[in-house]
């Protein structure tokens, strides 16, 4: 597997043909893209890349796939050989494991150790990267809470926390605190920000997180909020206007965490915003954002 720094942004191996908006029906010339996991039912990028594709009139179709874990070498190798397939998005569990099945890996998959939307280049070379992280900063920004120059807590040092953590180091936060539950994974993430970022300040904090007092971001990593009985991943008492809290949770109504946060003044992300994000980011990748 060669490595590329970054990626060049190509668009697919043939370019899609215009349709009319309001078009949705396949046909023999319509591109093919498919989200690969195991669950598969829960996620929701069918309901955001379809639309766009529309609205760029571009004859693409985005379908999701079960694929076990067991199963993933043999199945992308069959993907692979499908002619009219240009792209996938990757999600649990197999985003480590697809790093080995790809030609090229960008900057910031190398440095999380994970991809999450990989595509074919017009010389047949399948490329991959990852875009969680950079979906989140694409959601702040579009909001106008630029990450630049701000101080950041991240609750949750796991594949999520690490491609969020990356992203912000990347957008220019000038400090990080990195808290998990596991010490010692939240000491290699701040290991790989501080070797990838060296302008970041970057410190290991305790876990549940250390109180969010003093940080302009707050955001949680964690699966702590999914659940009415989950403990704050965050002091929610320390919480003060002025802050921004990210839940990455893909809740519809406001997580413990957001709901604390609005009440008390804060600007709040959810897990929504940063997955249109990060769509926005993966369309672009695949040529037609």
């Amino acid at each position: 597997m060669s490595q590329i720094d970054p990626p060049s942004v190509d668009p697919p191996s043939i370019d899609p043909p215009s349709i009319d908006p309001g078009q949705s029906v396949i046909t023999g010339s319509t591109r093919l893209y498919a989200i690969i996991g195991d669950p598969i039912r829960q996620v929701g990028s069918p309901r955001v890349f379809n639309p766009i594709m529309a609205r760029n009139k571009v004859d693409a179709v985005l379908v999701p796939m079960r694929i076990a874990a067991a199963d993933l070498a043999a199945a992308v190798a069959g993907l692979k050989a499908i002619g009219n397939l240009d792209g996938l998005i990757v999600t649990i569990p197999h985003k480590m494991a697809m790093m080995a099945l790809v030609d090229e890996v960008g900057a910031t998959g190398r440095l999380v150790g994970a991809i999450n939307a990989v595509r074919r280049g017009k010389d047949g070379r399948w490329a991959g990267d990852m875009f969680d992280g950079r979906g989140c900063v694409r959601g702040l920004k579009d909001q106008g809470d630029d990450p630049a120059g701000r101080s950041a807590l991240l609750a949750g040092a796991g594949g999520g926390g690490s491609a969020v953590a990356c992203a912000l180091a990347e957008a220019g936060v000038k400090r990080l605190t990195v808290c998990d539950i596991d010490r010692a994974k939240a000491e290699r993430l701040a290991r790989v920000v501080a070797g990838g970022f060296p302008a970041v300040a970057v410190a290991v904090g305790p876990s549940p997180a250390e109180s969010p007092r003093g940080y302009d971001l707050v955001v949680n990593c964690t699966p702590m909020g999914m659940k009415p009985d989950d403990p704050p991943p965050v002091d929610l008492d320390a919480l003060a206007p002025g802050m921004t809290v990210i839940d990455i949770v893909l809740k519809q109504e406001p997580t413990p965490l957001l709901a604390a946060a609005a009440s008390r003044g804060c600007h709040t992300m959810n897990g929504h915003r940063m997955l249109q994000g990060q769509a926005m980011e993966v369309a672009r990748f695949f040529g037609f954002g």
